[in-house]
């Protein structure tokens, strides 16, 4: 409508180089950060096949502040039940208290799409803590050996 997608990322990038890939940790192929997710078409749809998405464990490396609503992205090295790590990139709306309590290291649930692997993920608010421990313990153990 205004102009190509990738011009767009590079308009982002250049407002917000905290947002940029470089700065993200991500490479080339990682779609961006979008400006108003709930405007973008793209971000709805991936949002909603990231809630269903496959349960892996990320470690929080970083956040970055998107707006006061509090709108956050969060970075993670992600570990999935398969074996592969990934950076991943969580953007989320936390409470005050959530923010807060954010520190570098933390475990965190997330899902993410095996089928696309474009660093996108979401925490995984609803994930049984049964299942979530058992994948952790499967992780540790495949890093002892």
């Amino acid at each position: 409508m205004f102009g190509s997608k990738k011009k767009l990322d590079d308009l982002m990038a250049q407002l917000r180089p905290d947002l940029s890939r470089e700065s993200l940790g991500v490479g080339p192929d990682f779609p961006g950060v979008a400006p108003n997710p709930s405007l973008s078409s793209d971000a709805r749809k991936r949002n909603a096949e990231l809630r269903t998405g496959a349960l892996a464990i990320g470690v929080l490396v970083d956040w970055r502040e998107v707006n006061s609503n509090p709108r956050v992205v969060l970075i993670l090295d992600v570990e999935t039940a398969g074996g592969s790590s990934f950076r991943g990139i969580a953007d989320e709306a936390l409470t005050i208290t959530e923010l807060t309590r954010l520190a570098p290291g933390q475990t965190l649930p997330v899902r993410y799409r095996p089928a696309v692997m474009d660093h996108y993920v979401a925490l995984a608010r609803d994930a049984d803590p049964a299942h979530v421990q058992q994948l952790s313990d499967q992780i540790a153990s495949r890093k002892r050996t």
